[in-house]
């Protein structure tokens, strides 16, 4: 596996409604399927039960890195062994974490969305096919809303 993903999505929507889906903690807890304990903030961490079919038991948890408007939204996240209710454990804190960055950028047709997840190098060899970049399958089918208000 190589130490970093990288996925670009052309969206037919204007950058500013872009950055309120990736912000909006509401917003982004609806694509991300994760009901989030409230907004994002620099430097603290965000917290939220994942909704995700099969995935219910588990904590989404990220520490908000930066927040540079309509360009750059970010935040390091735990990568952990086990995803299955059985041997899942919510302590984060001997984790490694990836940094998972939204980069934006205006077009001549609305904004192109740059995904990013990096520092794989982190994560114990077998522990990876577990990780996997948080926005991909997000940016697969879902997408369309940040086009459509």
């Amino acid at each position: 596996m190589d130490n970093k993903i990288e996925k670009k999505i052309e969206l037919n929507a204007p950058i500013a409604r872009v950055w309120r889906a990736l912000t909006d903690y509401r917003e982004f807890g609806e694509w991300f399927r994760v009901a989030l304990e409230g907004p994002f903030v620099v430097g603290q961490t965000a917290r939220g039960q994942i909704l995700h079919p099969g995935y219910e038991h588990m904590i989404w948890e990220a520490l908000i890195e930066k927040m540079e408007p309509e360009q750059l939204f970010s935040f390091t996240w735990p990568q952990i062994q086990h995803h299955d209710k059985e041997r899942y454990s919510p302590d984060y804190a001997q984790a490694p974490r990836t940094l998972v960055e939204f980069h934006l950028e205006k077009t001549a047709t609305g904004t192109l969305l740059v995904l990013t997840e990096s520092g794989f190098e982190k994560v114990p060899a077998d522990w990876r096919g577990d990780a996997r970049l948080p926005g991909v399958y997000c940016l697969r089918g879902r997408s369309q809303r940040a086009q459509d208000d």
